[in-house]
């Protein structure tokens, strides 16, 4: 805004046709609630500009015009306005935010108390009339008239049964009336309105039900709100019924704003342990660390993490810092773990884990892939604890069949025979006979050519499915993924471990081969079923997941079946051709 030679306000140059008179706001004890709205309509209506900068405009001249003397006090000017607004229907919701907003900034620039008690018997008058139908104001509105003047149910007894009555009596009249009105909103399903009012005017009569029925329609920050206005017991019941319907986050959130540790101990140091796993999974293990407070039921998880990641430097310094050397709880803690139910490689038909390193296992692995018609692909690399530092080599490559795993120690087979091993892997990947399945493949490829530059097997690829494509599953990776379609997650503490190290520990050659075969079990268990064993609740069309595999399959399928036609008959040509050769 911007002011003219005549005193008077622009919202800006281009906006030539809105003049708010500054004259007509300047002094108001003359000006009636009428003709002030009316003087508000005509500086909206005549704007050019858009709505949202008109608002903003106007609501800073409201702020002005309650500070010049408006009679008999800004409090009940406000009030009384709201009486006058329905005459102009149109703009009746939005200028009742307008003044509700405008009238709560002038009070935080200046609380006045002129007047202030008159204000909240209009204001009283004002929801009686409301909850009556008699003015057709949102229930919102009432909600905000409600708590900027402070209207508690005395007030509206005075406005329900007038001024003289018992006030004990106007009180309890007053009760039923805002009971009823509640009551109705809880009908409409407003239920943040309804849970305010209960709370504002301290209604507790409701039954335990409508907290239940508050979670049925996911209003879940009334929910919060009504239970913590109800009490502990409430709370408890809110948290228990969030754990019931699986929204653990929402429980343990209510857990932590409520100082709810010593109701829910077990809980509560399983929030703090998926946390910890979270940044060991990240190979964030200083803030893990940080994260544990000194709690050393924590701190024993954190080194039960390292250890099974494979840091044994990590392991070291931890149990030297905090005096855990020979702790009693690493059996409980090992059994927890494996309570949780994560897929291992035991779970799957797989016959062994091979270690290649040397020619004759990579020409063994070569052979036996050829033979296959799926397999699964992935690689691991150490991850660069320097921020903004190089990344390091991709160190491994898991290939799995529907038998075995392999493990290509890809550093060493590039130093001793980098010919051989580009040879062999162009055999594979570029093999239009090899369905190959990956998971965002397209990152891992691109790190097998930044790391391998040389070598003419990453430039490109044939026949590779994406299976995070395939399912658009932007949340919870691989691991998500596969709880979904397989009923079980895999446990991804060891993703971010020295995969540099030789030789590499059996939970990290388990955890690497695991992460190819999970794939094949993907392909084939969404091929061969309807639905995912897991239970999903995020709008994805279930049979939408099997026809993008089974598509896949039947053109893969197809393709293979042209192709070995083709061979068939050729060689079928050539055979025929020279037998007629031997008998001429």
């Amino acid at each position: 805004m911007w002011k003219d030679k005549r005193g008077d306000c622009q919202i800006d140059k281009k906006d030539q046709p809105l003049y708010l008179s500054k004259h007509s706001f300047n002094d108001l004890s003359h000006v009636c609630p009428v003709v002030f709205i009316y003087l508000l309509k005509e500086c909206y209506v005549h704007g050019t500009r858009k709505s949202s900068p008109k608002f903003r405009a106007l609501q800073q001249v409201l702020v002005q015009g309650f500070q010049n003397g408006p009679q008999p006090g800004p409090a009940v000017f406000a009030a009384q306005c709201f009486y006058v607004l329905p005459i102009i229907n149109v703009y009746l919701q939005g200028f009742s935010h307008l003044i509700i907003s405008s009238f709560e900034r002038f009070l935080k620039m200046e609380s006045t108390q002129t007047n202030i008690f008159d204000a909240k018997i209009w204001s009283a008058k004002l929801f009686v009339n409301i909850a009556r139908c008699r003015l057709n104001y949102d229930e919102k509105i009432l909600v905000k008239i409600v708590d900027v003047f402070k209207v508690d149910l005395s007030n509206i007894g005075k406005a329900i049964c007038g001024s003289h009555v018992n006030s004990e009596i106007g009180r309890q009249t007053a009760e039923i009336f805002v009971q009823q009105y509640i009551l109705k909103l809880i009908e409409r399903s407003s239920y943040t309105s309804a849970v305010f009012l209960l709370e504002h005017f301290s209604i507790r009569e409701l039954e335990d039900s409508f907290l239940l029925r508050l979670m049925d329609s996911k209003e879940y920050k009334a929910a919060e709100r009504w239970a913590t206005f109800m009490g502990k017991q409430h709370l408890c019941v809110l948290v228990q019924e969030c754990f019931d319907r699986k929204l653990d986050s929402y429980a343990y959130e209510v857990i932590r704003k409520n100082n709810m540790r010593e109701e829910f101990p077990v809980v509560y140091h399983q929030r703090k342990e998926r946390k910890l796993k979270k940044l060991a999974e990240k190979g964030c293990w200083d803030v893990a660390e940080a994260r544990t407070h000194n709690d050393r039921q924590l701190l024993q998880y954190l080194v039960y993490l390292a250890m099974e990641a494979g840091y044994r430097d990590k392991v070291k310094e931890l149990c030297n810092r905090y005096s855990l050397e020979g702790f009693a709880n690493i059996k409980d803690l090992k059994r927890s773990v494996e309570q949780s139910h994560y897929l291992e490689l035991k779970d799957f038909s797989i016959e062994e884990v091979v270690w290649v390193d040397n020619v004759n296992g990579l020409l063994d692995t070569t052979c036996h892939i050829e033979k296959c018609k799926v397999v699964g692909l992935d690689c691991e690399w150490k991850l660069n604890d320097q921020k903004g530092g190089l990344h390091n080599k991709v160190s491994i490559m898991q290939i799995a069949s529907e038998r075995k795993a392999y493990i290509l120690d890809l550093i060493k087979l590039h130093n001793d025979v980098p010919d051989i091993l580009d040879e062999c892997l162009m055999r594979i990947l570029h093999f239009l006979g090899i369905l190959k399945l990956g998971y965002n493949f397209h990152c891992d490829m691109c790190e097998l050519a930044r790391s391998y530059e040389r070598l003419h097997c990453f430039k490109r690829y044939d026949m590779v499915l994406d299976i995070q494509k395939v399912f658009n599953e932007p949340r919870g990776g691989l691991s998500g993924l596969t709880k979904k379609i397989l009923g079980s997650a895999l446990n991804k503490t060891r993703r971010n471990s020295n995969w540099e190290q030789r030789p590499l520990t059996q939970n990290q050659l388990e955890y690497a081969a695991l992460d190819a075969v999970v794939l094949i079990h993907i392909f084939c268990h969404v091929r061969c079923h309807t639905q995912p064993v897991g239970d999903v609740s995020d709008g994805h069309n279930k049979m939408e997941w099997k026809s993008h595999i089974v598509w896949i399959y039947i053109i893969f399928s197809a393709f293979i079946c042209i192709c070995f036609c083709s061979v068939t008959h050729l060689f079928h040509i050539i055979f025929s051709a020279e037998c007629r050769s031997m008998i001429k």
